[in-house]
């Protein structure tokens, strides 16, 4: 009976994390989609194509600083308390270089103003600075802090894009208002991160490691956590891209509106990704088993819960005129599903260290293409069953590569969802 209590206790943690990151994440989510709601309203028609395109520059741009945050999680997991400011600035510096290289054909191409373009770059740079942050809370295990941090980043990065489009400040007014939000919540991420040598894990370094020190956070690293996460941007937008090259307006647009349950089955168990992260990185043996039980549990229910109520969800999502497609629900939740599996999977290869490990997902990407537009039918349901079969061929591949013996050595540790004691709860 002594060890209830310490058992309650670590699923009380849990609990209190998970829901902290949940509520930022769905926080940054909802001002994401606020946007474009707002820009639809109260801007005109070429105004709203150039800010759908800068959310679109940003988030692809931004791509290097989500491999950042999660090298230096990975990196801190291993390492408690090494020094990450080295990495960050490289980062900031090779992301600077590279926009500012592309930045004359990103304004022709697309005709967007010289200005607008500046201030996409200053605040892509500014998120790559935060991700530095974010990740050392992630990595430290500190995710009460880290959901403040998400959250804070979140507001900085839309409120003031969303107040200044209400104010009627336009398209230039609201990009601005974007870069200022985003550089002013830098300061409060620093102080977040602060004292993280006192707060963060009483562990030691991995045993593969703890003799010869910290190995040093390298570029390859953050290329390798970036380029996973552009494969799974690519991935999870493929079947809606192709589906507006390959159908009517009619039946891209109902497409469209399936696309959300997907994204929802895909997005909602997020959060044990964030969690186990951290615990994987260490070679935890029961991490990833721990973490793909609880993700693929949701996924069940989700896709059991869109079979009931396929038609209420998509009329939620959609209106009445697309109540009667909720027959397809379920299979647009599966592939959100089975994608969140993969997503996971990537990040325990990431954890471990290996070289390419979103290669299944680009592969997968490249099939789906080429099945949607060579084999199966130019239909919608021709489009959402190839869509489901990429996504399931993607997830196997990956569950076989995740159980090689390259990737599968982990050293047996508590859960990835019990913390140990000396995890700080801040």
């Amino acid at each position: 009976m002594t060890g209830m209590p310490t058992r309650v206790s670590a699923t009380r943690r849990v609990a209190l994390s998970g829901g902290a990151v949940l509520v930022a994440a769905t926080l940054a989510n909802g001002l994401a989609y606020l946007v474009p709601m707002l820009g639809a309203r109260l801007l005109p028609v070429a105004d709203l194509g150039a800010l759908a395109t800068a959310q679109a520059l940003v988030t692809i741009a931004a791509v290097s600083g989500t491999g950042l945050q999660m090298a230096i999680a990975v990196h801190r997991a291993r390492h408690p308390a090494a020094s990450t400011t080295p990495i960050v600035r490289r980062t900031t510096i090779v992301t600077g270089v590279l926009l500012a290289a592309a930045t004359p054909m990103v304004v022709t191409m697309l005709d967007l103003p010289f200005v607008v373009v500046a201030m996409l770059v200053a605040t892509t740079l500014a998120i790559v600075l935060a991700s530095g942050r974010l990740g050392e809370l992630q990595g430290d295990q500190r995710f009460l802090r880290l959901a403040a941090g998400m959250a804070v980043l979140a507001l900085g990065r839309y409120a003031g894009v969303a107040a200044a489009l209400a104010l009627g400040a336009g398209l230039v007014g609201a990009l601005l208002a974007g870069l200022v939000g985003t550089v002013l919540a830098l300061p409060v991420l620093e102080m977040l991160a602060r004292d993280r040598r006192a707060q963060v894990t009483e562990e030691p370094p991995v045993a593969a490691e703890a003799g010869n020190g910290p190995s040093p956070l390298g570029l390859r690293q953050v290329a390798t956590a970036g380029s996973a996460t552009l494969a799974m941007l690519v991935a999870s937008y493929a079947d809606l891209i192709l589906a507006r090259q390959l159908l009517p307006p009619a039946e891209s647009g109902a497409y469209s509106v399936g696309t959300v349950l997907t994204k929802g089955a895909l997005w909602a168990p997020q959060v044990v990704t964030v969690l186990a992260l951290p615990r994987m990185a260490r070679r935890d043996g029961s991490s990833r088993t721990a973490a793909l039980a609880v993700v693929a549990t949701c996924g069940v229910l989700l896709v059991a819960g869109s079979a009931l109520a396929g038609g209420l969800a998509f009329r939620l999502v959609g209106g009445p005129t697309y109540a009667s497609l909720g027959r397809y629900a379920p299979f647009f939740a599966a592939t959100g599903a089975l994608y969140a599996l993969a997503f996971l999977l990537i990040n325990a290869q990431i954890a471990m260290g290996v070289r390419w490990p979103a290669l299944p997902l680009w592969a997968g990407a490249g099939g789906l293409a080429a099945g949607a537009v060579l084999l199966a039918p130019h239909t919608f349901t021709g489009v959402m069953w190839s869509a489901l079969a990429a996504a399931a061929a993607t997830t196997l591949a990956l569950a076989v590569v995740a159980r090689s013996p390259r990737t599968a050595r982990t050293a047996p540790g508590p859960s990835a969802l019990s913390p140990p004691a000396g995890t700080a709860l801040s």
